[in-house]
This record gives structure tokens, sequence and C-alpha cells, in this order.
């Protein structure tokens, strides 16, 4: 029969610091509380105090809505809509509907027709803009999401494990690494002629994880040493916690900057190879519509329809320049001091409440 344990081996017992536990119980509305302020108001707030990355959100957040609302409200550009060549801020871009009243017409409801011009077969250049939007924004996700989570996933596990996995993931991002990125898309646009956006972005995306890979491996092999990482394996926890828990979130500032920079890229392979006519000009792209810009109508050499190349440049020039500044925001919310400093208010709020609060006097004995 086992011995049972005297009362002095389970008081010891208890008094271990991983048997602590808090004095008094969190209710749900305070967790909920706090996973809102962490994870909603904190962050929002150190984006608006800097103004560079509240303008890249701004920035950020107008073209999100031109791709979702926009396409709704603007119509599907068509041949004939008006004239040819028509410039941006034509006289008659912004008309205003009349009502009579009394006799006496009041201009109301004003009109935006038309606000960028047209081009060669007089379709609509802004609602040209507002429909290529959509599928940029999907191989923005599909090819940067895409080569950020496998290089994150495969870096950190290479750093962390180290031995046969370390040597087999790192083999095969060198040998990623050495294949020349363009031609390899462009192979392989020209053979599968991909229609979908998803598709185009994970083809854009398929070699743009190894050089981040190696970068998140050297930065886990000098996390993996530290004190709070050498807890968690003293209290047993799984290798898949250890990564979620410590070691991703230390590295999700060097990430983000990354996520950022694969996205400007997509944006930039996908307009250059529609531009080059290497993918099939079957949905509307900014790179689409400068090839026929230059093609037929020599935007390059007359001033009649030069608007139609330069303003995709400027709608790609002013994502690009948005997304920069929105990834030095990014820099900030992930730094936990930056942070912890941001939702302070909260408990500000709390400490306030208690003061303001009826103190219940409880009678000693």
């Amino acid at each position: 029969m086992a011995s049972q344990q005297t009362d002095g081996e389970r008081m010891a017992a208890d008094e271990l610091p991983f048997r602590t536990v808090a004095d008094a119980d969190i209710s749900r509305r305070e967790k909920l509380r706090y996973t809102v302020d962490s994870l909603v108001v904190a962050p929002f707030k150190i984006l608006w105090a800097d103004w560079r990355a509240r303008v890249g959100f701004l920035i950020i957040f107008l073209y999100v809505l031109m791709g979702t609302v926009g396409v709704l409200v603007n119509p599907v550009p068509t041949s004939g809509m008006d004239q040819r060549y028509l410039q941006p801020f034509h006289d008659n871009w912004l008309s205003f509907e009349t009502i009579s009243v009394l006799g006496v017409g009041l201009p109301i409801d004003p009109v935006i027709y038309l606000p960028l011009g047209t081009d060669a077969l007089g379709k609509g250049l802004w609602s040209q803009l507002v429909h290529a939007t959509p599928a940029m924004l999907k191989m923005i996700i599909a090819g940067a999401v895409f080569s950020t989570v496998v290089a994150t996933i495969l870096g950190t596990l290479a750093g962390y494990k180290g031995g046969f996995t370390d040597r087999s993931i790192m083999t095969m991002a060198d040998i990623t690494m050495t294949i020349p990125g363009l031609p390899l898309v462009i192979i392989i646009a020209a053979a599968l002629q991909p229609e979908n956006p998803y598709v185009i972005g994970l083809i854009l995306g398929i070699n743009n994880w190894a050089g981040l890979c190696r970068a998140v491996r050297s930065q886990v092999l000098s996390v993996r040493e530290r004190d709070f990482v050498e807890a968690s394996r003293a209290m047993g926890l799984s290798t898949p916690r250890i990564l979620v828990d410590d070691i991703i979130p230390d590295l999700m500032s060097y990430v983000s900057i990354h996520f950022v920079t694969a996205a400007r890229g997509i944006i930039f392979e996908s307009v250059g190879l529609y531009y080059l006519g290497i993918l099939p000009f079957t949905t509307f792209n900014w790179g689409v519509m400068m090839n026929l810009a230059y093609t037929t109508s020599g935007a390059l050499y007359t001033w009649e329809s030069a608007h139609w190349l330069f303003l995709p440049m400027l709608t790609i020039t002013v994502l690009s320049v948005g997304l920069i500044l929105f990834s030095q925001g990014l820099d900030r919310i992930f730094n936990p001091r930056v942070r912890a400093r941001h939702m302070k208010h909260a408990k500000g709020n709390d400490e306030e409440e208690e003061q303001n609060s009826p103190m219940e006097t409880v009678p000693t004995n």
C-alpha cells in the first residue's frame, strides 16, 4: 500500500511557486474588457498617436473601401461612357441635380461624373481604378500572407528545434534562394495563365519566404536562450505552446515589417507582369491600364492621353507610401512597453471607480 503524504509534505507542495494562484478571480466581464483593451483599443491608440501610422492607416482604409464599397457604387467601365480622352476634372465632372421650389431652381444632390476623365474608348478611368482594386487586394492577401506565414513558422521551428530539423529547413530555404525569382514567376505564370487573383498572388509570393525564414531563424537562436523561455521549458510546456506564446510575439515587429515589404513586392510584380502582357488581360488591373495607354495611344508622347498612363502610376505610389507609413506604426504596436503604456487608461478608470464607490466597512472582532 502506497504511503500517504504527511501534512508537512502537502504544505511544502502547496507552497511551490508553480502551485501559487491568484487570491481573487477575474470575472468574465473583466476578461472581455481586458481583451478588447489589449487587442483593439491600445493598438488603435498607438496608431493614432503617430501621424505617419495614422496617415498610412487612412490610406489603406481608403483602398479597402474602394475594393469593397467602391465597386458597388461605381458602374462597371464600358466603352462609350463619354467622349474619348476626356481630361481629369473637366468642366462637367461635378454637376448638381436641381429641384424647383416655388418656381425657383435650387441645386441639390451633387453628382460626380467621370472625375478622372476617359481613355481612348471613352471608358471612365476612375471606374477602372476602382474595379481593379479588389483583385489587387486579393493578390496582396494571398501572396504576402502566404510567404510571411510560411517563413515565420519554418524559421521559428528551425531556430528553436535545431539539429536535423534546422538543417532540412535551411537547405530547402537555400535552394529556394538560389532560384531566380522573376524568371521562375514568369515561367509559371506563362505556363498556367492564371485568372484567379488568389492564385496569382500565391505564384508571385512563391519564393519570397526564404529570406525571411533565415532572418527569423537567426532571431530565434537568440530568443530561445532567454529566461522566460527557459522558465516555460521548466514548467513542461509543449513546443507549440512555447513558440506561440513566448517566441513568435517577440518577433512580430520584424515579421510585420516584412509583410508590408512583401505586399509592396506583390503590387509591383503583378503590375509589371500585367504591363508586359505575361498575365492574361482578363481582369481590371493598373498594369493593364498602363499597357493600353502606351500601346494604343502613345501616352508617353502626347499630353492628350498622358493622364491615362499617370493615374495608375499615382494610384500604385499612394498605396505603396501608405503601406510604408503603416509599417512604422506596426513596429510600435508590437512593442510591449508601448502597449502597456497605452493600456494604463483602463486601469486608471478602474481605480477611479473604486475610489468613487462607497467603501463597505467590515466589523472586526
